[in-house]
């Protein structure tokens, strides 16, 4: 490999935390209140969430399936978990693991309806997760649900290490098992093989309906996972938070898809483009800027990092279709 090949390897491979750097830089000089340790600490414990629910994204997006229903399975769990330990008064952790299994369960459907039925997998889960939403609000009768018992909240909220709240730690344990699984372990490999070509992989003797199978299951059960973390954090549940979810989620997955392992679906360059993109968001927040011009950053950010990285390397990113 030339020079030139190893700097635009290089330039790819690395273009979004440069970038970060730089937005980190820009608002830093803009605002002095930016540049402070709570600024950081709510950075890095305000979008768990995101992370959780777009780690669980990266199940199914690496073997090229597309769960559009993961926004409702976030709404769905943090609601399941409200009214059964606020309104029904279970226990935390049975709750939580009630919440999980539903979560799960729901996973099983799709991928039952996608790998045995042979749907779309974009198509029923835009179908399922619609359906999600209308039982969330009937579930909590279209209202916030409160109640959630002070230990849940505790645990969600107090700083556990320098004050950040402990589901951060927690997410970044899932980013770790999430790298190790899909770029250390054989499991991970097969799930790239099924990417590249499900019928060679079928012919090659691997389990591709099982691995799709367990694939949707991950996915919703972090979502799950990630609306408990929400519930938790708010100490109340809203049946229709889980719609902002959907968004963010897919954008930090295709965005990390760009950097550290460039054209694959990875932990941590989905790690990267969640703070990238809300170290954008809080910046332009800190400078009087709210609505539109959020969005604007959204967008223009995911266009700008990945035609950087295709400038630079020229290597293919995970297909779309």
């Amino acid at each position: 490999m030339n020079g030139r090949n190893v700097l635009g390897a290089t330039l790819e491979r690395y273009a979004v935390p440069v970038v970060w750097l730089l937005v980190i830089a820009f608002f830093a000089l803009r605002s002095d209140s930016f540049a402070s340790t709570s600024t950081i600490k709510l950075i890095l414990s305000t979008q768990t969430v995101i992370l959780i629910a777009t780690l669980g994204l990266l199940a199914t997006l690496a073997v090229e399936e597309f769960d559009l229903s993961i926004g409702s399975v976030v709404g769905f769990g943090g609601c399941l978990l409200a009214v059964l330990d606020g309104r029904d008064g279970w226990a935390p952790g049975p709750a939580i693991v009630m919440t999980l299994l539903v979560c799960a369960a729901f996973g099983a459907l799709n991928a039952v309806l996608s790998v045995f039925a042979g749907v779309p997998s974009i198509i029923v889960t835009l179908g399922t997760g619609t359906v999600l939403a209308g039982v969330t609000l009937g579930v909590t009768d279209s209202r916030v649900v409160t109640g959630i018992s002070v230990k849940t909240v505790r645990f969600m909220t107090d700083g556990l290490l320098f004050g950040i709240p402990a589901p951060f730690y927690g997410g970044l344990l899932l980013c770790l098992i999430a790298w190790f699984i899909l770029q250390h372990t054989p499991l991970g490999r097969r799930m790239i093989f099924i990417a590249e070509s499900r019928e060679v992989a079928r012919l090659a003797g691997l389990r591709v309906s099982a691995i799709r199978f367990g694939a949707f299951v991950v996915t919703s059960t972090l979502g799950g996972l990630a609306g408990i973390v929400l519930a938790g954090t708010n100490s109340a549940a809203n049946p229709q938070a889980g719609a902002y979810y959907l968004l963010p989620a897919f954008a930090a997955a295709f965005l990390g898809s760009t950097t550290i392992v460039p054209g694959r679906f990875n932990a941590w360059g989905a790690f990267v483009a969640v703070y990238f993109l809300t170290t954008g968001i809080t910046g332009l927040q800190y400078l009087g800027y709210a609505g539109w011009p959020e969005q604007v950053f959204y967008g223009g950010s995911l266009v700008a990092a990945v035609t950087l990285s295709h400038l630079a390397g020229r290597r293919r990113l995970p297909r779309v279709s």
